[in-house]
C-alpha cells in the first residue's frame, strides 16, 4: 500500500470528485458478473491530469499523496497562477522539484517532465503514454512500471513496453520521463484478511475444493488435482496460457514484436 509522504497531505477539494460508486461486481440487472467483489472502504475519486494537462508552464511539486484508486502515489503540483493539479508521481521526484509539460518543444530530460515522445532520446525510461495524440494517457500507469524509447522511424517512435512488446507510437503522443512511483508495492505483505476486505476483495475459493456441479475442477476425494489438461473457469473457458487479445485489432499494425510468452 502507498503511504502519504512529505508535503501537502489533505486532498484538494477542487480536485476530488464524488465517492466512487460500488457495484460489488454486479451488472445493471443485479446479477454478479465478476466474482469476489464487495464491501471495501469508501473511496473518493482524485482527478488526474491524464487529459488536457496545462502546457508550457512550469509547476512546483508541493505534495506526494496516497490515492486509494491506483497502485502508485500521486503528485500535487502548483502553477505560478495558483492553479493546482494532480499528476502521477514519478519515482525519485520530491517536494520542491519543478516539472513541465509541452507538446511543441523538447524539455530537459528531468524526472517528471512530460513531452512528445519524438523529443525524448533513445534509452530513456518513460511512463504515462498516450496511445493517440490528445486522447489521454492510457498506457504504463501502474506502480513501478516503465517503458523504454528505442528509436524514431519517420512519424513513429518505437517503444519497448513493460511486457516486452515493442510497438509504434505516434511521435506527437505525450509521455512522462521516469518510472512510476511505488515500485516496492509487490513487497508489501497485507498481514491479515481484513486488509483485503478493506480493498473490496471478498474471499476466494479454489475450484478443486468445490463440488463437480459448481466448477469443472470440482469433485473427487479430498483435495484432488483438477484432472484436466488445462485449468478452466467455472464456465469451461481455458484460464491460463490462452490469448485474450481480440483478433484483427486495428492496432495490430503498430505492434512490431509481440510480448514475451510465459513458459
Amino acid at each position: 500500500m502507498v503511504h502519504a509522504k512529505e508535503g501537502v497531505q489533505t486532498p484538494v477539494r477542487g480536485l476530488v470528485g464524488a465517492t466512487k460508486k460500488r457495484n460489488s461486481g454486479r451488472n445493471n440487472t443485479g446479477r454478479v458478473t465478476v466474482r469476489h467483489q464487495g464491501g471495501g472502504h469508501k473511496r473518493k475519486f482524485r482527478v488526474i491530469d491524464f487529459t488536457n494537462p496545462i502546457e508550457d508552464k512550469p509547476a512546483k511539486v508541493i505534495g506526494i499523496q496516497y490515492d486509494p484508486n491506483r497502485s502508485s502515489a500521486i503528485a500535487l503540483v502548483l502553477y505560478k497562477d495558483g492553479t493546482k493539479a494532480y499528476t502521477l508521481a514519478v519515482k525519485d521526484v520530491k517536494v520542491g522539484d519543478t516539472v513541465e509539460t509541452s507538446r511543441k518543444r523538447a524539455l530537459g530530460i528531468n524526472l517528471g517532465n512530460r513531452m512528445a515522445i519524438k523529443h525524448i532520446p533513445a534509452g530513456i525510461m518513460i511512463n504515462s503514454i498516450e496511445l493517440a495524440p490528445n486522447k489521454g494517457v492510457k498506457a504504463v500507469r501502474s506502480a513501478g512500471s516503465n517503458a523504454n524509447v528505442m528509436s524514431v522511424e519517420g512519424d513513429y517512435v518505437l517503444v519497448k513496453m513493460p511486457s516486452g512488446e515493442i510497438r509504434k507510437f505516434y511521435g506527437d503522443c505525450l509521455a512522462t520521463v521516469g518510472q512510476v512511483s511505488n515500485s516496492e508495492k509487490n513487497l508489501v505483505r497485507l498481514g491479515k484478511a481484513g486488509r483485503m476486505r478493506h480493498r473490496g476483495v471478498r474471499p476466494t475459493v479454489a475450484g478443486k475444493a468445490m463440488n463437480a456441479v459448481d466448477h469443472p475442477h470440482g469433485g473427487g476425494e479430498g483435495h484432488s488435482p483438477i484432472g484436466l489438461k488445462m485449468p478452466k473457469t467455472p464456465w469451461g473457458k481455458p484460464a491460463l496460457g490462452v490469448k485474450t487479445r481480440k483478433a484483427h485489432k486495428a492496432s495490430d499494425v503498430l505492434i512490431v514484436r509481440r510480448r514475451k510468452r510465459k513458459k
